[in-house]
């Protein structure tokens, strides 16, 4: 029996209840907190640990094995090995040698994929071919078929980030496996989504069909890293000239370009230390370049390019930049907003 007064008659109450799967809210505690308790904690993942135990992962498994990708999941050291960097995100580093293919499958979890390093390599979504290259932001929806493509003479390499735990918790994980396609990039230098819906801000099409405009997701299923690296430029030249950040937008309705996944990317010139900020819910961070320090919750995590770490729930975090540093970091801020849970504010 998981409850017990050393009351004779209200232990037997506490069994008869246990019985009909009942719990008495009087004798439970903990369930409502003043701030949120968290299980993740703050963790850094090297480069150079995901760079070459990836490359022994090339070396030794075949894509075959596991899901028909070759994928590193990033398991938080306080979720008891759970492979979820958090309570809602999964993020993973995942490897295609040279000539390889992905075969095609599709899930309802939202997945991104962010290129810190290379080129060569492309992703065929719903039959559209999306080179990746480094910097680049691709997105894969929900229920989206996608396969990936490395024609190159190289190895290629990036970061996943699914909303996997988030649609787990909800009993609502579908997966189905498709039919591969052959694809040349070369073909295509721009993805249709990007002729359509990459022209610049502030400009779409007219008359595009309701079922393009209906999804929950951006059209365009690529952000380009010259466009971004341009943009944080002009808003350090406005700016104050230390920081910039701006937030990767659906091109034709404003909002976050998926429902469940935020991204955005931030700039800081080196001698800039950020404010220290709390936020609900978990944000993953890239480094793309520069070297800095990140403290996370009064821990000290050394920063160098290709560094992925993990801001917790309403965990205290500051940046330093040693030089030019450009953090990635994409959120579940989406949810929490669409809940009118979210919150963030700087700590004084």
């Amino acid at each position: 029996m998981r409850y017990r007064a050393d009351e004779p008659e209200l232990d037997a109450y506490y069994a008869d209840i246990e019985q009909v799967h009942l719990q008495p809210l009087w004798a439970m505690s903990g369930l409502l907190t003043p701030t949120p308790r968290v299980k993740a904690v703050p963790h850094r993942w090297s480069a150079g640990d995901l760079q070459k135990l990836a490359a022994r992962a090339g070396e030794l498994v075949p894509l075959d094995r596991g899901g028909d990708r070759r994928v590193l999941a990033m398991s938080n050291p306080g979720l008891d090995g759970a492979p979820y960097i958090s309570g809602t995100l999964w993020a993973a580093v995942q490897f295609l040698q040279a000539g390889e293919v992905a075969p095609a499958h599709r899930h309802t979890p939202g997945a991104l994929r962010f290129v810190l390093d290379g080129d060569g390599a492309y992703t065929l979504l719903d039959g559209d071919p999306v080179a990746m290259s480094r910097g680049d932001l691709v997105l894969t929806p929900s229920w989206v078929y996608h396969e990936h493509h490395n024609p190159s003479s190289h190895p290629m390499m990036w970061l996943d980030v699914l909303d996997l735990p988030m649609v787990a918790t909800l009993d609502a994980v579908f997966f189905e496996e498709g039919p591969s396609e052959e694809a040349e990039a070369s073909v295509a230098p721009r993805s249709m989504s990007e002729r359509r819906f990459g022209q610049g801000a502030g400009l779409v099409p007219t008359g595009v069909s309701a079922a393009v405009h209906d999804r929950p997701h951006s059209p365009l299923m690529v952000y380009r890293w010259a466009e971004t690296d341009a943009a944080l430029d002009s808003l350090l030249e406005v700016g104050d000239g230390q920081e910039a950040e701006l937030r990767y937008r659906d091109p034709s309705r404003g909002r976050d370009v998926m429902p469940t996944l935020r991204c955005e990317m931030r700039r800081m010139v080196g001698g800039h230390t950020t404010a220290i900020d709390q936020q609900t819910g978990t944000r993953v961070c890239a480094v793309l370049d520069g070297v800095g320090t990140a403290r996370l919750g009064g821990q000290e995590f050394a920063l160098t390019p290709g560094d992925v770490f993990v801001v917790p729930s309403w965990c205290e975090h500051q940046l330093e930049a040693r030089s030019t540093l450009d953090v990635f970091t994409t959120s579940d801020a989406p949810v929490l907003d669409a809940l009118g849970l979210f919150r963030r504010r700087k700590v004084v």
